[in-house]
């Protein structure tokens, strides 16, 4: 709460597929709702829109969730559509359950296709508090992902650029897998 105070947020949309924490409870959808409203900040669900877990079939590669796939359902657009309104009445906090920005979808889904409707607004708070802007989260997650911001790299499909690279590769990375059941 210290950290949202600290940055003035207003509402707090949570992107989580699924908003409950066994090891911290206070992070359940409804008390964390509840604790939010005790300290006047508005909470908003928009895990169905905005979340990694879908239950879209075509949002999969096989078991794997595809950020480019989901990115281009209905209602994850929907979702976008809903924050860029909300930004503009609100100082508005995404919410998920990683710590670093480059480790979660939040960035590399959400903030991905948020960027360019609102250039220079991002910006990620960190654990210690600070501010990190998003051009600067992408020029880490390029170098964390070993992708030059050059195209001279070796064996590299020219169509794609160095930044999309980087969060296609990071996704893969992080990606919800579905469980399969049973095995050969």
């Amino acid at each position: 709460m210290e950290l949202l105070r600290q940055h003035g947020i207003e509402v707090i949309v949570d992107v989580r597929s699924k908003p409950a924490s066994q090891r911290n409870p206070q992070f359940n959808r409804e008390l964390l709702k509840a604790s939010l409203g005790e300290a006047g900040i508005k909470y908003l669900f928009l895990g169905k829109e905005l979340g990694a877990r879908r239950s879209e079939r075509e949002a999969y590669d096989g078991n794997v969730a595809s950020y480019e796939r989901i990115a281009k359902l209905p209602a994850f657009k929907e979702g976008l559509d809903r924050v860029k309104s909300g930004v503009n009445t609100y100082r508005v906090a995404l919410m998920c359950a990683e710590k670093d920005p480059i480790d979660c979808h939040r960035t590399l889904l959400v903030c991905r296709h948020l960027r360019e409707a609102l250039p220079g607004r991002i910006q990620h708070i960190l654990a210690d508090g600070a501010l990190e802007p998003h051009g600067q989260t992408e020029r880490r997650l390029l170098a964390n992902m070993g992708v030059s911001a050059d195209q001279d790299e070796m064996f590299v499909d020219e169509t794609e650029p160095p930044l999309e690279r980087a969060y296609r590769k990071r996704g893969l990375t992080i990606a919800y897998q579905e469980e399969t059941v049973g095995g050969d």
